[in-house]
This record gives structure tokens, C-alpha cells and sequence, in this order.
């Protein structure tokens, strides 16, 4: 006969073996989505920098920046130019969020709960992510849709959006990983906001995003080869655009737009790859002692 303790030991190991990783990712999802329901104060502000960058370059620099445009890109707008790199900023921006939101997770207990639970960490991690791409989509969408508002044309139309709006997903994961990493490192929220947001603005204006690189100095040429975001608004732009715009790497094997397309997501592949992987070791090693 079986004591109380035995039975409450068996009882734990049942409910142990009925959780599943997608049951565990979807959990996470609701309760990730739920949270940023709650607060909109975050989302609202991860958009509001997007948004303000996209009316205040076409008003204020449009002009000037449009004669830039026009010498590799003839007969392009600078609004056309400017809507895909808004959108990778989307992505850019609220992936930022996302250590915070495990920063704060840690600070008020959450995380250590999660620690102890029988929940797969990998499937913690992988609900997490889907749940800020899910909102990271929604923001490139209305973002393409204010775009199409202020006079720019999405030459392929809404497969293209589809397709623009799947770029800065994948371009996001690397991110997400990355700020995820600073909060498990740092377990502070301040720290995790300054890590982050110092690579922000570097990574966006050392890049293809707001000007040709043709048209920058040649050491911000150099560094644009090695910058994720690069490639990822290359790979926007050459879907907004229908044709081939990368200057960085020279691919002619698949043509027209799909020789920036594969490359660059093919680069953003790795980065989310090794990113992830890295976040995922970090949380499989997590302890409770380490969050507290």
C-alpha cells in the first residue's frame, strides 16, 4: 500500500509526463502575448520611433536623400527606398523588448518559477520568440501600410508585403536572441536596455538602410558588409522593388531580386541560428541561484 508521500511523488511524475514542447511553446505564446496586452506602453513606443523616422526622412531629408537614391536606383522615390528599412527598424526596435521582458521576469520571480516547472527550456524560449515575432509582424504591417499612405509602392505587390513582413521576422530573430542573452548575463534591466540600444542605432546607420552605400564613405562600406542589417534590408528592398539592389556581396547565379534575396537570407539564417542556440544554452543553464 502506497503512502500519501509515494502517491503525491507518483501523482508529479504523471503530470510530468503529460507535457508536450508544443504544448509548452503555446503556453508561452498566450501568456507572452497576454503580458504584452497588458502593457502597450512598450509596444506603442516600439513603434512610435519607426514611425516618427519614416514621416521625418521623407518630409525633412527627401529631397537631398532622393538625389542620392536616384544615382543607383533610378527612378525610385525616397519614400519607396526609405519603407523597407523602417520596416527591418520595426523588427529591430521591438526585439529590444524582448530581454527586457525576461529581465522583468526575473526581477519579479517569474523566471525562477518557470526554472522549477517541467516545462522543455528550449520550448520556453521557442514560445517566447513566436509570441514577439507574431506582434513584430503586426508593427511591419501597419508600418507598410502607412508607407503605401505617404506615396510608396510595393511593386509585388501584397506577396511582397507578406514577403517584406517575413524578412523582418527573420531578420529579428537574431536580435531577440541577443537581447535575451543580455538579460540572462546582466539579470538587469537597465543594463539590458543600454546593451541593446547601444548596437541599435550603430547597426542602422552603418548600413544600407536610409542612404546607397555607394554614396557613404568607404569605411562604413566596409562595415556594412558585416552588418546584419544590411542584409536584411537589402533582402526588403529587393522584394519592395522586384529587382536586384545589393551592393555588398556580387551574386548572379539565381538573378534579378533573388540575387540579394537568397544571400541575405541565407546570412540572416546563420545569425538566427547561432543566436538562438547561444540564447537557448544560456537558459538550459540557468539555475535558480543564478536568477535570484
Amino acid at each position: 500500500m502506497s503512502t500519501p508521500t509515494e502517491s503525491g511523488i507518483a501523482d508529479r511524475e504523471v503530470a510530468r509526463s503529460t507535457n508536450t514542447f508544443a504544448g509548452d511553446v503555446w503556453v508561452n505564446f498566450k501568456r507572452w502575448n497576454l503580458k504584452a496586452v497588458r502593457n502597450p506602453f512598450v509596444l506603442v513606443v516600439s513603434l512610435a520611433q519607426p514611425f516618427i523616422f519614416l514621416v521625418l526622412f521623407t518630409e525633412v531629408f527627401g529631397n537631398v536623400a532622393g538625389g542620392a537614391v536616384s544615382q543607383g536606383l533610378p527612378g525610385i522615390d525616397y519614400t519607396t527606398f526609405l519603407v523597407p528599412a523602417i520596416a527591418i527598424q520595426v523588427a529591430l526596435a521591438s526585439a529590444v523588448t524582448s530581454g527586457i521582458g525576461l529581465v522583468n521576469d526575473i526581477e519579479n520571480g517569474m523566471f525562477e518559477k518557470v526554472l522549477v516547472s517541467p516545462m522543455n527550456r528550449t520550448a520556453v524560449f521557442v514560445g517566447k520568440t513566436l509570441a514577439e515575432v507574431f506582434r513584430i509582424a503586426l508593427q511591419i504591417a501597419i508600418i507598410l501600410g502607412l508607407g503605401v499612405l505617404l506615396g510608396a509602392e510595393i511593386t509585388t505587390g501584397v506577396v511582397g508585403a507578406v514577403g517584406i513582413m517575413a524578412v523582418g521576422i527573420l531578420f529579428s530573430f537574431w536580435f531577440i536572441a541577443f537581447s535575451n542573452m543580455l538579460a540572462v548575463l546582466t539579470r538587469d534591466q537597465e543594463s539590458t536596455i543600454i546593451g541593446a540600444n547601444l548596437l541599435q542605432f550603430p547597426l542602422l546607420f552603418l548600413s544600407s538602410a536610409f542612404l546607397p552605400l555607394e554614396v557613404l564613405p568607404n569605411w562604413i562600406q566596409l562595415f556594412a558588409r558585416i552588418n546584419p542589417v544590411t542584409y536584411g534590408v537589402d533582402a526588403a528592398r529587393a522584394i519592395m522593388l522586384d529587382e536586384d539592389v545589393m551592393t555588398v556581396l556580387e551574386v548572379t547565379a539565381f538573378g534579378g531580386a533573388l540575387d540579394t534575396i537568397v544571400p541575405a537570407v541565407a546570412v540572416l539564417v546563420g545569425l538566427g541560428s547561432v543566436f538562438g542556440a547561444g540564447a537557448i544554452y544560456l537558459l538550459s543553464r540557468a539555475s535558480s541561484s543564478d536568477v535570484r
